[in-house]
């Protein structure tokens, strides 16, 4: 039987499970792929290509997506939580707080650019 409680949203309510994953840098090349539309949040908690990157970018981004995912390993881990359930936690999150300008995606291969108006997040995001 299928209830009206989504898997993920269990993993939103701790605010400080979201501040227990480590900030990750990025380089120059990830910030001017974010600020120019190549590569945008996912509500999955991962970074995604927006248009075809160069291979350069596709390995900074996937080096990234690495630790990203080694992090929410982490926490999850230790709250025994989903993985999955975790990071689109840190994804809705991560959408809500887009800067205007910035590439995202709250469905699979379909992309948006914030605009002033808040992100219109996914059920699982509780939106």
């Amino acid at each position: 039987m299928m209830t009206s409680r989504s898997p993920f949203r269990f993993a939103l309510a701790p605010l400080a499970l979201v501040a227990a994953v480590p900030v990750l840098a990025q380089g120059a090349g990830i910030e001017a792929a974010l600020e120019s539309g190549v590569v945008g949040e996912q509500s999955d908690g991962y970074l995604g290509f927006v248009r075809a990157p160069s291979p350069e970018l596709r390995a900074e981004v996937e080096a990234i997506n690495i630790k990203r995912r080694e992090g929410y390993t982490q926490v999850a881990q230790a709250r025994n939580v989903p993985i999955e359930a975790f990071a689109a936690s840190i994804g809705c999150k991560t959408l809500s707080n887009l800067r205007a300008g910035r590439a995202y995606s709250v469905a699979r291969g379909v992309w948006s650019t914030r605009t002033g108006a808040p992100v219109t997040l996914p059920s699982q995001c509780g939106g």
